[in-house]
Formats: C-alpha cells, structure tokens, sequence
C-alpha cells in the first residue's frame, strides 16, 4: 500500500512539472538576450545583458572610488591626524569614511558633472554606443588623474609598460594633460596617480603630525624631571593636543587645504 501511495505521489509531481514546463518550453519569455544595431554604427543590447553589465560595473565601483578620485589622499590624511592626536578610536573609522567619502564627492563634483554631460546624456538619449559613452566618460577622469600625478611617477609606469616616455613627460607640462590623455592607457594612469596621492598624502601627514609631535615631547620631559615616569605622556598630553586642534581650528584648515590641493 506504501508503494502504491509513493508511486502515485511521484507520477503526480511529474504530471505537475510537465503542465509548468510545457508553457515554458513553448513560450520564449520576455528575458531574452538579443542585440540589435542602432545609429552611428553601435549596438543596443536587451535588458538582460544591460543589467548585467550594471551589476558588474557596481563590483567595479568601490575599487574605482578609491583608486581614480581624490579618496585615498582624504582617507589617509583623516587617520594619520587619528594617530596624531592619540585618540585610539575617536573619530571612529565610519566617521572618517564618511567624511572622505563626502568630501570625494565635493571635490570630484566638476569631474563628475563632465562625465554626466558628456557620457551618461548622450548615452540615455540613444545617442552613442555603451562602448562610446565609456570611452566619452573616462576621459574626464583620466584627465583629472593626469593634472594631480606627478611627473617621475607617471614615467616610471610609463617605462615599465613600455610605453612612448614623451608622453609621460608630456603629463607634467603645460596643456599635457590633454595630449597625454589620449596615448596614455588607464593600466599607466591608474598606479601612477594612486602612487602620486600616497606620497602627497604622506607629506601632509608629515606636516599634521610635528606640532603634535612636539607637545609630547615637553610633556614627556615635564613629566620626567617632576619625576612621575609611570604616568603615561600620552595622557596626559592628550588634553593638551585637543585644545591645540580646537583653538587653532584645525578641521577647517586641515579640510581646507586638502580640497584646495585639488584645485591648483
């Protein structure tokens, strides 16, 4: 009688299966993955292929956030003053993120306005190809990279790819970046101008961290000629380094400054 009952139960799952699938493999669907040609000689892919060609470029978009804008220079600036200062976790690390992440976004809004006018517009109007407006948007971007990359570095990437080292030293004189733009490839770009950030942004830190530096230094010797070396210097001169910063309104010269270095 079991065997009868389970028999009976899996002849009409399959019954089932074939009524759902019969329509199935009748009727196409509305996802399909088609291509069509347009105007101007590009190609209109389906939805399908479109929403996975969004996916893939929204993986793509934390690494681009922090290698071709002015993020890493922000971040690293905000932790060393972190460090400078002696707070172990204040700001805390969403605040910094935070706060560089809004302040990529102010500082790269002109470059981001480009890429909208000339890429995103024409691309949404059917105007260009996707293959069009991606190479109509990375040249704002590549063009901003090129203005804040130093010269020995983008000759160095440039060697090492083997590529025309005129172009590289044209990248540092006036009118270059536009020429450059055009013969440089983004795989010499790219660690070129991250490799430039990382040494501006060391420099700056540099400078963020002297007077700092030199309150627990007298602190320090404060403490040891009164003779408390087991009170710890740097609580002490913590107190200390935060009337400094506050007085001295060190977050509206510190911000300042790095969005100005953007704009020279």
């Amino acid at each position: 009688m079991k065997r009868v009952v389970l028999a009976a139960g899996v002849l009409l799952a399959a019954m089932t299966l074939a009524a759902f699938a019969a329509p199935a493999l009748a009727d196409p669907g509305p996802l399909q993955i088609t291509s069509a040609p347009i105007a101007g000689g590009g190609t209109q892919y389906s939805v399908p292929v479109q929403t996975l060609l969004f996916l893939t470029l929204l993986s793509f978009l934390p690494a681009m956030l922090l290698m071709m804008t002015s993020f890493t220079r922000i971040v690293i600036v905000l932790s060393l003053l972190r460090m400078a200062l002696g707070t172990q976790a204040s700001p805390p690390n969403q605040v910094i993120v935070g706060l560089a992440l809004f302040l990529t976004l102010f500082v790269m809004g002109p470059t981001f306005d480009r890429i909208h006018d000339q890429a995103y517009v024409p691309y949404s109007e059917q105007k260009i190809s996707f293959e069009q407006a991606i190479s109509a948007g990375s040249t704002p971007l590549r063009e901003f990279m090129l203005k804040h990359t130093r010269e020995t570095d983008l000759a160095l990437f440039a060697r090492v790819a083997h590529e025309e080292p005129s172009a590289a030293a044209s990248a540092a004189t006036e009118g270059g970046p536009a020429a450059a733009a055009a013969s440089l490839p983004m795989r010499v770009v790219i660690p070129a101008f991250v490799t430039s950030e990382l040494k501006t942004a060391f420099q700056i830190g540099f400078m963020v961290f002297i007077p700092f530096m030199i309150i627990d230094m007298v602190v320090a010797s404060v403490l040891m000629s009164m003779g408390m070396m087991m009170l710890s210097p740097v609580l002490v001169s913590l107190p200390f380094k935060l009337m400094l910063f506050v007085l001295a309104d060190g977050w509206n010269l510190l911000i300042g400054s790095l969005v100005a270095s953007y704009s020279t």
